[in-house]
Protein backbone atom coordinates (compact mmCIF):
# COMPACT_ATOMS: atom_id res chain seq x y z
CA UNK A 1 0.00 0.00 0.00
CA UNK A 2 0.90 3.31 -0.62
CA UNK A 3 -0.71 6.71 0.00
CA UNK A 4 -0.89 10.35 1.45
CA UNK A 5 -2.07 11.52 5.30
CA UNK A 6 -3.28 15.07 4.93
CA UNK A 7 -0.79 16.05 2.27
CA UNK A 8 -0.79 19.72 0.82
CA UNK A 9 1.62 21.59 -1.65
CA UNK A 10 2.31 25.13 -2.09
CA UNK A 11 3.94 26.40 -4.98
CA UNK A 12 5.13 30.01 -4.71
CA UNK A 13 1.86 30.72 -2.72
CA UNK A 14 -0.43 28.81 -5.09
CA UNK A 15 -1.82 25.85 -3.65
CA UNK A 16 -2.09 22.22 -5.68
CA UNK A 17 -4.03 20.73 -3.22
CA UNK A 18 -4.67 20.69 0.06
CA UNK A 19 -5.59 18.21 3.26
CA UNK A 20 -5.28 14.98 0.88
CA UNK A 21 -6.01 11.39 2.68
CA UNK A 22 -5.72 9.05 -0.40
CA UNK A 23 -4.71 5.38 -0.22
CA UNK A 24 -3.45 2.88 -3.62
CA UNK A 25 -3.67 -0.73 -3.04
CA UNK A 26 -2.57 -3.99 -4.43
CA UNK A 27 -4.10 -5.08 -7.57
CA UNK A 28 -5.76 -2.02 -8.36
CA UNK A 29 -4.43 0.42 -11.68
CA UNK A 30 -5.15 4.39 -10.91
CA UNK A 31 -5.58 6.75 -13.54
CA UNK A 32 -4.67 9.95 -12.45
CA UNK A 33 -6.10 12.95 -14.67
CA UNK A 34 -7.01 17.03 -14.61
CA UNK A 35 -6.23 19.95 -16.54
CA UNK A 36 -2.70 20.81 -17.76
CA UNK A 37 -1.26 22.16 -14.49
CA UNK A 38 -3.46 20.62 -11.86
CA UNK A 39 -0.77 18.48 -10.46
CA UNK A 40 -0.90 15.33 -11.42
CA UNK A 41 2.81 14.91 -12.17
CA UNK A 42 3.58 16.81 -8.54
CA UNK A 43 1.54 14.39 -7.01
CA UNK A 44 3.20 11.36 -8.77
CA UNK A 45 6.87 13.04 -7.48
CA UNK A 46 5.46 13.57 -4.21
CA UNK A 47 4.73 9.57 -3.81
CA UNK A 48 8.01 8.85 -5.56
CA UNK A 49 9.71 11.05 -2.84
CA UNK A 50 11.40 13.67 -5.79
CA UNK A 51 9.39 16.28 -3.71
CA UNK A 52 8.42 17.07 -0.08
CA UNK A 53 4.99 18.54 0.69
CA UNK A 54 4.39 21.21 2.50
CA UNK A 55 2.23 19.82 5.05
CA UNK A 56 1.35 15.80 5.43
CA UNK A 57 3.04 12.34 5.17
CA UNK A 58 3.85 9.30 2.65
CA UNK A 59 3.18 6.38 4.05
CA UNK A 60 4.08 2.77 2.27
CA UNK A 61 4.38 -0.59 3.23
CA UNK A 62 7.70 -1.52 4.47
CA UNK A 63 10.18 -3.30 2.11
CA UNK A 64 8.05 -2.79 -1.12
CA UNK A 65 9.99 -1.84 -4.14
CA UNK A 66 9.04 1.15 -5.82
CA UNK A 67 9.61 1.59 -9.71
CA UNK A 68 9.41 4.89 -11.50
CA UNK A 69 9.27 5.58 -15.31
CA UNK A 70 11.74 8.25 -15.94
CA UNK A 71 11.21 11.03 -18.03
CA UNK A 72 15.47 11.79 -18.75
CA UNK A 73 15.97 9.90 -21.66
CA UNK A 74 19.90 10.91 -21.68
CA UNK A 75 20.28 9.68 -18.30
CA UNK A 76 21.14 6.30 -19.06
CA UNK A 77 23.21 6.80 -22.14
CA UNK A 78 26.86 5.81 -20.83
CA UNK A 79 25.26 2.17 -20.02
CA UNK A 80 24.15 -0.22 -22.55
CA UNK A 81 20.32 -0.86 -23.59
CA UNK A 82 20.36 -4.40 -21.28
CA UNK A 83 22.00 -2.38 -18.43
CA UNK A 84 19.82 0.12 -18.28
CA UNK A 85 16.78 -2.12 -17.73
CA UNK A 86 18.55 -4.15 -14.75
CA UNK A 87 18.82 -0.92 -13.15
CA UNK A 88 15.70 -0.90 -12.39
CA UNK A 89 15.92 -3.14 -9.81
CA UNK A 90 18.78 -1.12 -7.62
CA UNK A 91 19.14 -3.36 -5.08
CA UNK A 92 19.95 -6.25 -7.78
CA UNK A 93 22.00 -4.53 -9.88
CA UNK A 94 23.83 -3.64 -6.78
CA UNK A 95 24.37 -7.44 -5.64
CA UNK A 96 25.71 -8.02 -9.10
CA UNK A 97 28.08 -4.86 -9.05
CA UNK A 98 29.74 -6.25 -5.52
CA UNK A 99 29.63 -9.57 -6.89
CA UNK A 100 31.40 -9.30 -9.90
CA UNK A 101 34.12 -7.01 -7.92
CA UNK A 102 34.56 -10.14 -4.84
CA UNK A 103 35.10 -12.73 -8.28
CA UNK A 104 37.38 -9.80 -10.22
CA UNK A 105 39.31 -9.71 -7.13
CA UNK A 106 40.49 -13.15 -6.94
CA UNK A 107 41.73 -13.70 -3.37
CA UNK A 108 39.27 -12.54 -0.86
CA UNK A 109 39.59 -12.36 3.62
CA UNK A 110 37.48 -14.32 5.08
CA UNK A 111 35.16 -11.48 6.24
CA UNK A 112 34.89 -10.80 2.22
CA UNK A 113 34.32 -14.23 1.62
CA UNK A 114 31.12 -14.59 3.96
CA UNK A 115 29.76 -11.51 2.64
CA UNK A 116 30.41 -12.86 -0.79
CA UNK A 117 28.44 -15.70 0.02
CA UNK A 118 25.49 -13.73 1.53
CA UNK A 119 25.20 -12.04 -1.35
CA UNK A 120 24.67 -14.98 -3.51
CA UNK A 121 22.00 -16.34 -0.98
CA UNK A 122 20.01 -12.48 -1.64
CA UNK A 123 20.98 -12.97 -5.22
CA UNK A 124 18.96 -16.48 -5.52
CA UNK A 125 16.13 -15.29 -3.47
CA UNK A 126 15.77 -12.27 -5.65
CA UNK A 127 15.99 -14.91 -8.91
CA UNK A 128 19.05 -12.79 -9.76
CA UNK A 129 20.16 -16.17 -11.93
CA UNK A 130 17.20 -15.14 -14.42
CA UNK A 131 17.46 -11.59 -14.65
CA UNK A 132 19.34 -10.99 -17.41
CA UNK A 133 17.14 -13.31 -19.67
CA UNK A 134 13.70 -11.59 -17.85
CA UNK A 135 15.33 -8.37 -19.06
CA UNK A 136 15.88 -9.37 -23.05
CA UNK A 137 13.01 -11.42 -23.27
CA UNK A 138 10.87 -7.84 -22.36
CA UNK A 139 13.28 -5.71 -24.82
CA UNK A 140 12.99 -7.65 -27.17
CA UNK A 141 8.60 -8.11 -26.25
CA UNK A 142 8.85 -4.17 -27.24
CA UNK A 143 10.56 -4.14 -30.25
CA UNK A 144 13.90 -4.01 -29.53
CA UNK A 145 15.82 -6.99 -30.51
CA UNK A 146 19.35 -8.68 -29.63
CA UNK A 147 21.42 -6.94 -32.06
CA UNK A 148 20.87 -3.62 -29.92
CA UNK A 149 20.87 -5.12 -26.11
CA UNK A 150 24.60 -4.27 -25.61
CA UNK A 151 24.46 -0.81 -27.81
CA UNK A 152 24.83 1.89 -25.88
CA UNK A 153 21.60 4.50 -24.83
CA UNK A 154 23.54 7.29 -26.42
CA UNK A 155 23.54 5.42 -29.76
CA UNK A 156 19.90 4.47 -29.78
CA UNK A 157 17.12 6.51 -31.49
CA UNK A 158 14.53 8.51 -29.33
CA UNK A 159 11.87 6.23 -29.79
CA UNK A 160 13.92 3.32 -28.96
CA UNK A 161 14.94 4.75 -25.66
CA UNK A 162 11.74 5.25 -24.51
CA UNK A 163 11.16 1.77 -25.02
CA UNK A 164 14.18 0.59 -23.21
CA UNK A 165 13.03 3.55 -20.15
CA UNK A 166 9.65 1.44 -20.16
CA UNK A 167 11.42 -2.11 -19.94
CA UNK A 168 13.14 -0.85 -17.17
CA UNK A 169 10.13 0.35 -15.20
CA UNK A 170 8.19 -2.28 -15.10
CA UNK A 171 11.26 -5.51 -14.93
CA UNK A 172 10.85 -7.28 -12.21
CA UNK A 173 7.34 -6.56 -11.80
CA UNK A 174 7.73 -4.21 -9.02
CA UNK A 175 5.61 -3.93 -6.02
CA UNK A 176 4.69 0.12 -6.74
CA UNK A 177 5.13 1.36 -10.62
CA UNK A 178 4.25 4.80 -11.10
CA UNK A 179 4.49 6.33 -14.99
CA UNK A 180 3.64 9.58 -16.20
CA UNK A 181 2.61 9.37 -19.72
CA UNK A 182 3.75 6.09 -20.56
CA UNK A 183 2.16 5.97 -24.15
CA UNK A 184 4.22 8.96 -25.22
CA UNK A 185 6.05 8.31 -28.42
CA UNK A 186 4.97 4.86 -28.34
CA UNK A 187 3.56 2.94 -31.13
CA UNK A 188 0.02 1.50 -31.36
CA UNK A 189 1.50 -1.73 -31.26
CA UNK A 190 3.66 -1.26 -28.17
CA UNK A 191 0.79 0.81 -26.58
CA UNK A 192 -1.42 -1.90 -27.48
CA UNK A 193 1.50 -4.60 -25.08
CA UNK A 194 2.08 -2.54 -22.48
CA UNK A 195 -1.89 -2.35 -22.27
CA UNK A 196 -2.06 -5.86 -22.27
CA UNK A 197 1.56 -6.30 -19.73
CA UNK A 198 -0.26 -3.88 -16.69
CA UNK A 199 -4.00 -5.59 -16.94
CA UNK A 200 -2.20 -9.28 -15.79
CA UNK A 201 0.03 -7.42 -13.72
CA UNK A 202 -2.24 -8.54 -10.52
CA UNK A 203 0.08 -8.08 -7.39
CA UNK A 204 1.19 -4.50 -8.10
CA UNK A 205 -0.32 -1.28 -7.29
CA UNK A 206 -0.16 1.06 -10.76
CA UNK A 207 -0.75 4.55 -10.52
CA UNK A 208 -0.57 6.50 -13.88
CA UNK A 209 -0.55 9.77 -15.50
CA UNK A 210 -1.92 9.66 -19.18
CA UNK A 211 -4.16 11.71 -21.82
CA UNK A 212 -5.06 8.77 -23.43
CA UNK A 213 -8.37 8.00 -23.23
CA UNK A 214 -7.96 4.47 -24.39
CA UNK A 215 -5.27 3.79 -22.57
CA UNK A 216 -7.00 4.74 -19.17
CA UNK A 217 -10.47 3.13 -19.66
CA UNK A 218 -8.27 -0.30 -20.58
CA UNK A 219 -6.23 -0.20 -18.03
CA UNK A 220 -7.88 1.50 -14.89
CA UNK A 221 -9.74 0.17 -12.35
CA UNK A 222 -9.72 3.47 -10.34
CA UNK A 223 -9.82 7.55 -11.58
CA UNK A 224 -8.18 9.79 -9.75
CA UNK A 225 -9.41 13.99 -10.46
CA UNK A 226 -6.90 16.55 -9.74
CA UNK A 227 -8.85 19.49 -9.57
CA UNK A 228 -9.86 22.40 -7.42
CA UNK A 229 -7.09 22.10 -5.01
CA UNK A 230 -8.53 18.45 -4.56
CA UNK A 231 -7.60 14.77 -4.97
CA UNK A 232 -10.94 12.73 -5.66
CA UNK A 233 -11.25 9.21 -6.82
CA UNK A 234 -13.68 7.00 -8.64
CA UNK A 235 -13.84 3.59 -8.57
CA UNK A 236 -14.01 2.95 -12.39
CA UNK A 237 -12.28 3.76 -15.70
CA UNK A 238 -12.44 7.02 -17.59
CA UNK A 239 -15.69 6.77 -19.08
CA UNK A 240 -17.41 5.56 -15.68
CA UNK A 241 -15.70 9.01 -14.21
CA UNK A 242 -16.75 11.13 -17.35
CA UNK A 243 -20.56 9.64 -16.81
CA UNK A 244 -20.19 9.94 -13.17
CA UNK A 245 -19.25 14.22 -13.86
CA UNK A 246 -21.85 14.69 -16.35
CA UNK A 247 -24.04 13.14 -13.79
CA UNK A 248 -23.53 15.31 -10.71
CA UNK A 249 -22.99 18.54 -12.99
CA UNK A 250 -26.65 18.17 -13.65
CA UNK A 251 -27.95 17.50 -9.77
CA UNK A 252 -25.45 20.34 -8.98
CA UNK A 253 -27.51 22.64 -11.49
CA UNK A 254 -31.30 21.18 -10.76
CA UNK A 255 -30.43 22.00 -6.54
CA UNK A 256 -28.92 24.88 -7.73
CA UNK A 257 -31.97 26.02 -9.65
CA UNK A 258 -34.50 24.64 -6.89
CA UNK A 259 -32.30 26.79 -4.33
CA UNK A 260 -32.38 30.01 -6.24
CA UNK A 261 -36.08 29.54 -6.50
CA UNK A 262 -36.49 29.24 -2.24
CA UNK A 263 -34.47 31.73 -1.89
CA UNK A 264 -35.88 34.51 -4.16
CA UNK A 265 -39.50 33.21 -2.28
CA UNK A 266 -38.03 34.04 0.76
CA UNK A 267 -36.98 37.52 0.42
CA UNK A 268 -39.65 38.42 -1.23
CA UNK A 269 -41.29 37.25 2.28
CA UNK A 270 -39.06 38.78 4.39
CA UNK A 271 -39.14 42.27 2.61
CA UNK A 272 -42.84 42.45 2.57
CA UNK A 273 -43.39 41.98 6.23
CA UNK A 274 -39.98 42.13 8.19
CA UNK A 275 -41.91 45.57 9.42
CA UNK A 276 -45.25 43.98 10.52
CA UNK A 277 -45.34 43.67 14.29
CA UNK A 278 -47.92 40.27 13.55
CA UNK A 279 -45.41 38.58 11.24
CA UNK A 280 -42.24 39.76 12.25
CA UNK A 281 -41.54 36.01 14.19
CA UNK A 282 -42.00 34.56 10.85
CA UNK A 283 -40.01 36.83 8.86
CA UNK A 284 -37.09 36.02 11.16
CA UNK A 285 -37.79 32.24 10.78
CA UNK A 286 -37.43 33.09 7.24
CA UNK A 287 -34.06 34.42 7.66
CA UNK A 288 -32.85 32.38 9.56
CA UNK A 289 -33.20 29.63 6.98
CA UNK A 290 -32.61 32.27 4.43
CA UNK A 291 -29.17 31.94 6.03
CA UNK A 292 -28.54 28.36 5.62
CA UNK A 293 -29.28 28.01 1.98
CA UNK A 294 -26.18 27.85 -0.37
CA UNK A 295 -25.32 27.75 -3.86
CA UNK A 296 -23.01 25.82 -4.58
CA UNK A 297 -20.04 27.59 -7.12
CA UNK A 298 -17.58 24.79 -7.39
CA UNK A 299 -18.09 22.97 -10.09
CA UNK A 300 -17.82 18.91 -10.85
CA UNK A 301 -14.41 20.34 -12.84
CA UNK A 302 -13.01 23.49 -13.54
CA UNK A 303 -11.69 22.47 -17.17
CA UNK A 304 -12.00 23.93 -20.03
CA UNK A 305 -12.04 23.21 -23.60
CA UNK A 306 -11.26 24.74 -26.92
CA UNK A 307 -12.76 25.90 -29.78
CA UNK A 308 -12.09 23.28 -32.76
CA UNK A 309 -14.11 23.68 -36.18
CA UNK A 310 -12.71 23.48 -39.40
CA UNK A 311 -14.72 25.20 -41.91
CA UNK A 312 -14.03 24.58 -45.66
CA UNK A 313 -14.80 27.68 -47.84
CA UNK A 314 -15.41 25.16 -50.79
CA UNK A 315 -16.30 21.54 -51.16
CA UNK A 316 -13.78 19.76 -52.81
CA UNK A 317 -14.50 17.68 -56.59
CA UNK A 318 -14.31 14.22 -57.72
CA UNK A 319 -10.70 14.19 -57.27
CA UNK A 320 -8.37 14.88 -54.22
CA UNK A 321 -4.63 13.34 -54.56
CA UNK A 322 -3.27 10.93 -56.76
CA UNK A 323 0.00 9.20 -55.60
CA UNK A 324 1.82 7.58 -58.01
CA UNK A 325 4.94 5.51 -57.03
CA UNK A 326 6.83 7.36 -54.50
CA UNK A 327 9.61 5.94 -52.83
CA UNK A 328 11.96 7.63 -50.90
CA UNK A 329 15.36 7.11 -49.35
CA UNK A 330 16.74 8.86 -46.32
CA UNK A 331 20.43 8.30 -45.19
CA UNK A 332 20.78 4.41 -46.31
CA UNK A 333 17.00 3.72 -45.42
CA UNK A 334 14.34 3.19 -47.86
CA UNK A 335 11.91 4.91 -46.13
CA UNK A 336 8.80 4.64 -49.12
CA UNK A 337 8.85 2.32 -51.71
CA UNK A 338 6.62 2.25 -54.41
CA UNK A 339 3.42 4.10 -53.16
CA UNK A 340 0.59 4.31 -55.02
CA UNK A 341 -3.20 5.06 -54.58
CA UNK A 342 -6.12 7.41 -54.51
CA UNK A 343 -7.65 9.48 -52.05
CA UNK A 344 -11.13 10.16 -52.44
CA UNK A 345 -13.51 12.81 -51.20
CA UNK A 346 -15.08 12.34 -47.81
CA UNK A 347 -11.81 10.11 -47.10
CA UNK A 348 -10.18 10.30 -43.31
CA UNK A 349 -7.14 8.14 -43.56
CA UNK A 350 -5.24 7.54 -40.55
CA UNK A 351 -1.78 6.29 -41.19
CA UNK A 352 -0.75 3.55 -38.77
CA UNK A 353 2.14 1.41 -38.30
CA UNK A 354 6.02 1.42 -36.30
CA UNK A 355 7.62 3.51 -38.71
CA UNK A 356 6.94 7.14 -37.71
CA UNK A 357 9.38 8.68 -40.43
CA UNK A 358 7.88 6.86 -42.99
CA UNK A 359 4.15 8.87 -42.39
CA UNK A 360 6.39 12.36 -41.96
CA UNK A 361 8.44 11.79 -44.90
CA UNK A 362 5.25 11.34 -47.25
CA UNK A 363 2.91 13.54 -45.68
CA UNK A 364 6.09 16.14 -46.26
CA UNK A 365 6.59 15.12 -49.81
CA UNK A 366 2.64 15.71 -50.90
CA UNK A 367 2.25 19.33 -48.72
CA UNK A 368 5.96 20.15 -51.19
CA UNK A 369 8.33 20.15 -48.01
CA UNK A 370 10.47 17.40 -49.11
CA UNK A 371 11.36 15.94 -53.20
CA UNK A 372 10.42 12.14 -53.91
CA UNK A 373 13.24 9.89 -55.70
CA UNK A 374 10.61 8.77 -57.82
CA UNK A 375 7.17 8.94 -58.44
CA UNK A 376 4.57 11.75 -58.45
CA UNK A 377 1.86 13.43 -56.74
CA UNK A 378 -1.06 15.42 -58.37
CA UNK A 379 -3.76 17.32 -56.17
CA UNK A 380 -7.19 17.63 -57.33
CA UNK A 381 -8.04 21.44 -58.62
CA UNK A 382 -10.36 22.27 -55.39
CA UNK A 383 -8.69 21.08 -53.37
CA UNK A 384 -6.98 23.43 -50.84
CA UNK A 385 -4.33 21.59 -48.03
CA UNK A 386 -3.23 22.54 -44.53
CA UNK A 387 -0.44 21.02 -43.07
CA UNK A 388 0.09 20.00 -39.10
CA UNK A 389 3.53 19.49 -39.21
CA UNK A 390 5.22 16.75 -35.91
CA UNK A 391 7.87 19.16 -35.04
CA UNK A 392 6.71 22.70 -35.27
CA UNK A 393 9.84 24.53 -34.29
CA UNK A 394 10.29 26.39 -37.19
CA UNK A 395 6.79 28.13 -36.35
CA UNK A 396 7.76 29.57 -32.93
CA UNK A 397 11.40 28.64 -31.79
CA UNK A 398 13.52 32.80 -32.01
CA UNK A 399 9.63 34.26 -32.79
CA UNK A 400 9.68 37.62 -31.47
CA UNK A 401 6.19 38.26 -32.55
CA UNK A 402 3.45 37.98 -29.65
CA UNK A 403 0.55 35.52 -30.65
CA UNK A 404 -1.59 38.52 -31.62
CA UNK A 405 0.78 39.67 -34.28
CA UNK A 406 1.71 35.46 -35.42
CA UNK A 407 -1.85 34.46 -35.95
CA UNK A 408 -2.30 37.78 -38.38
CA UNK A 409 0.93 36.94 -39.63
CA UNK A 410 -0.19 33.17 -40.68
CA UNK A 411 -3.95 33.72 -41.32
CA UNK A 412 -5.85 36.91 -43.45
CA UNK A 413 -7.17 38.92 -39.95
CA UNK A 414 -7.14 42.38 -40.28
CA UNK A 415 -8.10 43.59 -37.26
CA UNK A 416 -7.41 43.34 -33.68
CA UNK A 417 -10.87 42.35 -32.13
CA UNK A 418 -10.78 39.33 -34.46
CA UNK A 419 -7.39 38.10 -33.55
CA UNK A 420 -8.38 38.49 -29.86
CA UNK A 421 -11.93 36.08 -30.76
CA UNK A 422 -9.94 33.42 -32.07
CA UNK A 423 -7.30 33.71 -29.46
CA UNK A 424 -9.58 33.65 -26.82
CA UNK A 425 -11.65 30.46 -28.37
CA UNK A 426 -8.24 28.50 -28.15
CA UNK A 427 -7.65 29.93 -24.34
CA UNK A 428 -5.40 32.58 -24.60
CA UNK A 429 -6.99 35.19 -23.37
CA UNK A 430 -6.46 38.74 -21.38
CA UNK A 431 -2.56 39.78 -21.37
CA UNK A 432 -1.95 36.32 -22.31
CA UNK A 433 -2.22 37.21 -26.32
CA UNK A 434 0.61 39.73 -26.01
CA UNK A 435 3.48 37.26 -24.65
CA UNK A 436 6.07 36.22 -27.01
CA UNK A 437 5.54 33.02 -29.52
CA UNK A 438 9.22 31.52 -28.44
CA UNK A 439 7.68 30.97 -25.02
CA UNK A 440 4.47 29.05 -25.20
CA UNK A 441 4.51 24.99 -24.46
CA UNK A 442 4.23 22.40 -26.37
CA UNK A 443 0.39 21.95 -25.80
CA UNK A 444 -0.02 26.22 -26.42
CA UNK A 445 2.15 25.70 -29.70
CA UNK A 446 -0.23 22.83 -30.75
CA UNK A 447 -3.30 24.96 -30.25
CA UNK A 448 -1.67 28.15 -31.91
CA UNK A 449 -0.91 25.63 -35.15
CA UNK A 450 -4.42 24.31 -34.97
CA UNK A 451 -6.05 27.94 -34.78
CA UNK A 452 -4.18 28.60 -38.09
CA UNK A 453 -5.32 25.65 -39.91
CA UNK A 454 -8.88 26.44 -38.63
CA UNK A 455 -7.98 29.88 -40.15
CA UNK A 456 -6.81 28.89 -43.39
CA UNK A 457 -10.56 27.27 -44.88
CA UNK A 458 -8.93 24.28 -46.52
CA UNK A 459 -10.81 21.59 -47.54
CA UNK A 460 -7.73 19.02 -46.93
CA UNK A 461 -6.06 18.63 -43.91
CA UNK A 462 -2.59 16.87 -42.95
CA UNK A 463 -2.23 16.24 -39.28
CA UNK A 464 1.05 14.87 -38.44
CA UNK A 465 0.57 13.83 -34.63
CA UNK A 466 -1.67 16.49 -33.92
CA UNK A 467 -2.58 15.24 -30.31
CA UNK A 468 0.96 15.15 -29.34
CA UNK A 469 1.79 17.56 -26.02
CA UNK A 470 -2.38 18.74 -26.02
CA UNK A 471 -4.36 17.76 -22.55
CA UNK A 472 -7.32 15.52 -22.62
CA UNK A 473 -9.97 18.32 -22.76
CA UNK A 474 -7.81 19.43 -25.55
CA UNK A 475 -8.13 15.97 -27.87
CA UNK A 476 -11.47 15.91 -27.40
CA UNK A 477 -12.26 18.84 -28.51
CA UNK A 478 -9.88 18.59 -31.67
CA UNK A 479 -11.49 15.01 -31.83
CA UNK A 480 -15.47 16.07 -31.86
CA UNK A 481 -14.01 19.29 -34.78
CA UNK A 482 -12.18 16.60 -36.91
CA UNK A 483 -15.10 14.56 -36.76
CA UNK A 484 -17.77 17.23 -37.95
CA UNK A 485 -15.11 18.14 -40.76
CA UNK A 486 -16.61 16.82 -44.15
CA UNK A 487 -13.80 16.93 -46.79
CA UNK A 488 -10.80 15.10 -47.11
CA UNK A 489 -8.32 14.35 -44.07
CA UNK A 490 -4.65 12.50 -43.88
CA UNK A 491 -3.75 12.20 -40.12
CA UNK A 492 -1.18 10.10 -37.53
CA UNK A 493 -1.64 9.56 -34.52
CA UNK A 494 -0.84 7.31 -32.18
CA UNK A 495 -4.24 8.12 -29.64
CA UNK A 496 -6.12 4.92 -30.41
CA UNK A 497 -9.71 6.30 -29.42
CA UNK A 498 -8.91 9.69 -31.90
CA UNK A 499 -8.58 7.07 -34.82
CA UNK A 500 -11.27 4.78 -34.10
CA UNK A 501 -13.69 7.63 -33.56
CA UNK A 502 -12.41 10.01 -37.00
CA UNK A 503 -10.97 7.05 -39.29
CA UNK A 504 -12.95 5.39 -42.16
CA UNK A 505 -9.95 4.46 -43.72
CA UNK A 506 -6.37 3.16 -42.57
CA UNK A 507 -3.65 2.74 -44.44
CA UNK A 508 0.44 1.22 -43.04
CA UNK A 509 3.13 2.64 -45.72
CA UNK A 510 5.92 1.13 -43.72
CA UNK A 511 8.20 -0.91 -46.54
CA UNK A 512 7.47 -3.98 -46.75
CA UNK A 513 3.96 -3.89 -44.60
CA UNK A 514 1.36 -1.87 -47.29
CA UNK A 515 -1.81 -2.10 -46.33
CA UNK A 516 -4.68 -0.18 -46.99
CA UNK A 517 -8.53 -0.75 -45.78
CA UNK A 518 -11.51 0.69 -46.24
CA UNK A 519 -12.49 0.32 -42.53
CA UNK A 520 -12.65 1.43 -38.69
CA UNK A 521 -9.41 0.80 -36.75
CA UNK A 522 -10.69 -1.73 -34.85
CA UNK A 523 -11.85 -3.54 -37.50
CA UNK A 524 -8.25 -3.19 -39.20
CA UNK A 525 -6.68 -4.30 -35.79
CA UNK A 526 -9.33 -7.28 -35.72
CA UNK A 527 -8.31 -8.00 -39.65
CA UNK A 528 -4.34 -7.78 -39.13
CA UNK A 529 -5.11 -10.47 -36.10
CA UNK A 530 -6.77 -12.83 -38.50
CA UNK A 531 -3.98 -12.26 -41.28
CA UNK A 532 -0.70 -12.66 -39.31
Amino acid sequence: MIGTVDVALQYGGRTLFKNTTISFTKGNCYGIIGANGAGKSTLLKILSGEIEPTHGDVIKTPKERMSVLKQDHFMFDEYTALRTVLMGNENLCAIMDKKEEYYEKGELTEKEGIELCELEDKFNEMNGWNAESDAEILLNSLGIFDEFHYTLMSELANEQKVKVLLAQAIFGNPDILLMDEPTNYLDLDTIDWLENFLMNLENSIVIVVSHDRHFLNKVCTHTVDVDFGKITMVVGNYDFWYEYTQIRQRQIREQNKKSEIKIKELQDFISRFSANASKSKQATSRKRLLDNISIETDGVSSRRFPFMDFKPNRKIGNEVLQVEGISKTIGDRLVLDNLTFTVRPGDKIAFVGPDPLAKTTFFKIICGELEPDSGSYKWGVTTKNAYFPTDNAAYFDNCDMSLLEWICNYSELYYESDARSWLGRLLFSGDEVNKKASVLSGGERVRMMLCKIMLSSANVLVLDEPTNHLDMESISALNDGLIRFTEALMFSSQDHQFIQTIANRIMNITTGQFTDKQATFDEYLEYEKEHK
